[in-house]
């Protein structure tokens, strides 16, 4: 018997494209919203540091680049923030929101972040103890 049977062969591509199916819709979500001191999943390790972007209690925005610590004005994050992602396109960028700062502008910054080209923003929250 020449022939080869494509069986098995059959049933193993079904089952990948099933898995491929199902796994598709997760990896498709939107930006994972948590609120600070909610349990959160941690991101996963990462090989590049992330660009972090801290709004403290009284609104003041701050950048991780460099070792400055200088209050910065919006455009000039998203100046910043534009030219890294230029760079490197994959990399994170992540936002420290105190839980003082309105929602509502710490949503302005997640905005300014994915104009500046960010393709995901993430929001850091601590673990309750």
């Amino acid at each position: 018997m020449s022939e080869i049977n494509v069986v098995p062969y059959i049933d193993v591509m079904l089952v990948l494209l099933i898995i491929f199916m199902v796994t598709a819709p997760m990896l498709m979500q939107g930006v994972k919203v948590d609120l600070p001191e909610a349990s959160a999943d941690p991101v996963e390790n990462q090989d590049s540091e992330p660009v972090i972007v801290s709004v403290n209690a009284s609104g003041q925005l701050f950048l991780n680049l460099g070792n400055e610590e200088q209050v910065l004005a919006l455009a000039t994050i998203k100046d910043r923030v534009a030219k890294v992602m230029k760079r490197n396109p994959q990399k994170p960028v992540l936002i420290w929101g105190d839980e003082a700062v309105p929602y509502g502008q710490v949503v302005t910054v997640m905005v300014a972040l994915q104009q500046a080209g960010a393709p995901s923003v993430g929001l850091v929250t601590e673990n309750p103890q």
